[in-house]
């Protein structure tokens, strides 16, 4: 028996007894005497004690050869400690070791595994199977964990069934980049590793299983960031004979359910808000509700006094930061070079401070007068000690930008709590995103995404005015799950591929198999997608997805620790019938 225990549950009961251990040497402390050893498991650590005067030579000898992450067994008996530490498990007690096996040496690691590591990204990626052992990372692993049974125990509960769906598929062009994968016994052909399942699942709405549901993995061949990955897991459901309600109050449940079972925390309001208002008021179609500091249009009060800025704007609009009219030039100079980066895109920045003593002084004094910025004020509700911040330009371009804006200012604010949480669901989406580059249309969300009913007329005439049977989960400003009412009659969804530039023979080869379908008796149907990564490191307070997936890729898109991607050998390719380019 390599171990009686783990390393995370001794405790004061324990006292007296004998015991077995086996871990890994996190810790070795040498005061002469008396030596100690942390030794760590994936439940905790545990304090070994050892008195020089009380052990043999043999065991003396053993110890001393001992270097971090050694795997090791111990046997001895479980003391009360003198100096208890009250932030560990196993704070209270020790264990006086009798006897010790080296099971297996270790080389220096190549960084501390410790809570606080001295590894920069790469080195941990490298060495992911040693990153894997230090608790921060293990706790995120276990939340992530307890997410999974916690999905499965509630959608089990409403008699969903967990049905796999191909990895093998048909490459299809909207959406993201596919993955494909050369079929070796079809030369000349190719897979596809699907961006979800949908047209899986709805498939299995047209064959009776009306309550569906997955925790999938799925691919995408697109750029990085630290909430993307070309592979990750998405909880994917989808329900038949629906309404939006229903599949809002469902999936409202299941949050509930997980913020109450893995987080301790009791959920109550769902606010609903229309993408338009969002767009309006925020800038964006996520936004963050844990602060106020919406939005105002100021078109009507600022045009017509000579100042080309705003005379020539699509849109003048700007927020209100309250207390901030103290902001030092430096502080205004560096909110100014934010709007103006690359990625903001902001030109620059208006700002009015109204002071305390009640005095309006703006970055544009030249051009209104104190009497035209207190009809400034007065448009933003402001009040003494308040900062007025104002972009001018294209509406779509400088709402985006004011809406980061407002995000920088809620951090500098201490207004994002990681630990407070706010959901919404956004609805009534566009169906329809006007390219002008290729001038056509290409579907908001996907192809398959019902119209709104009163909204099926446009679709001849107009479709840019279709609003989408669509719905977004909004938690703290982050997208953790969309999706829709589907279209489940085939001349509907043959008119939606017509619209998105398909001809009628294109469609059927892409999407017959689906269109098919429908004319065997499709329910009505819709369902949604949460991204199962993102919704872990929500609840574990983090932006990156990275630490919440067991061996995640680089923003290169490579796993440094196995070299992957990697080339293959001729022979690989002469199987796959691929002609290598000279």
């Amino acid at each position: 028996m390599y171990r009686t225990h783990t390393c995370g549950e001794l405790n004061i009961k324990n006292i007296g007894n004998a015991v077995t251990l086996s871990g890994w040497v996190q810790r070795i402390r040498d005061k002469g005497a008396m030596l100690w050893i942390d030794l760590r498991d994936r439940y905790g650590l545990t304090q070994l004690v050892f008195e020089r005067e009380n052990i043999d030579a043999e065991l003396l000898e053993k110890v001393k050869s001992l270097g971090r992450e050694f795997v090791i067994q111990v046997t001895g008996q479980v003391i009360e400690r003198e100096s208890k530490n009250p932030k560990m498990e196993t704070g209270e007690i020790e264990l006086k070791v009798q006897t010790l096996n080296i099971l297996n040496k270790s080389l220096t690691p190549p960084f501390t595994i410790e809570d606080e590591s001295d590894g920069g990204d790469e080195i941990r990626m490298k060495y992911r199977y040693l990153d894997l052992r230090r608790t921060p990372i293990k706790n995120n692993i276990e939340l992530r964990h307890n997410m999974g049974v916690e999905t499965r125990n509630y959608l089990n509960s409403h008699k969903f069934f967990e049905i796999e769906t191909p990895f093998l598929i048909k490459s299809t062009p909207e959406g993201a980049r596919d993955f494909v994968v050369p079929s070796r016994m079809n030369q000349g052909q190719f897979y596809a590793l699907p961006q979800s399942p949908q047209t899986f699942k709805q498939l299995l709405m047209v064959a009776g299983y009306d309550r569906y549901f997955q925790i999938v993995r799925c691919f995408r061949d697109e750029d990085l960031r630290a909430d993307r990955q070309p592979e990750f897991t998405q909880i994917d459901c989808e329900m038949a004979f629906v309404e939006q309600e229903d599949i809002l109050n469902m999936f409202e449940g299941l949050t509930k359910h997980l913020f109450k079972n893995v987080k301790g925390i009791d959920i109550h309001e769902f606010p609903r808000m229309s993408y338009d208002f969002a767009m309006k008021n925020y800038g964006c179609d996520k936004p963050d509700l844990r602060f106020k500091m919406t939005f105002v249009e100021l078109n009507d009060v600022v045009k017509g006094k000579e100042f080309k800025v705003f005379d020539d704007a699509e849109l003048v609009v700007g927020i209100c930061a309250k207390g901030c009219a103290e902001y030092t030039r430096k502080q205004l100079d560096e909110l100014t070079d934010f709007v103006k980066r690359p990625q903001i895109g902001a030109m620059g920045l208006i700002y009015a401070r109204y002071n305390s003593d009640g005095t309006l002084k703006s970055s544009v004094d030249k051009f209104y007068n104190e009497e035209e910025l207190k009809k400034w004020a007065a448009t933003f509700n402001a009040e003494p000690g308040d900062l007025i911040l104002i972009l001018a330009g294209k509406e779509e371009k400088t709402q985006k930008a004011l809406s980061e804006l407002r995000l920088e200012i809620g951090n500098r604010l201490g207004l994002r709590k990681s630990d407070v949480y706010y959901p919404l669901w956004v609805c009534d989406f566009p169906l329809l995103e006007w390219d002008e580059e290729t001038q056509r249309y290409y579907a908001k969300h996907h192809p398959f995404t019902a119209p709104k009913p009163e909204d099926i007329h446009f679709l001849e005439k107009d479709p840019g005015k279709v609003r989408a049977n669509a719905y977004d989960l909004v938690i703290n400003g982050v997208e953790v799950g969309g999706g829709s009412i589907r279209i489940y009659d085939r001349d509907l969804q043959k008119q939606m591929f017509g619209i998105l530039g398909f001809t009628d023979e294109e469609a059927q080869k892409q999407f017959g198999f689906l269109m098919n379908a429908f004319e065997y008796g499709a329910p009505p149907h819709g369902g949604i997608a949460f991204g199962f990564d993102r919704i872990c490191s929500l609840f574990g307070g983090s932006e990156s997805i990275r630490d919440f997936i067991a061996f995640p890729k680089n923003n290169s898109g490579r796993d440094v620790m196995i070299d992957s991607p990697s080339e293959i050998s001729d022979l690989q390719f002469n199987e796959l019938g691929i002609m290598l380019k000279p």
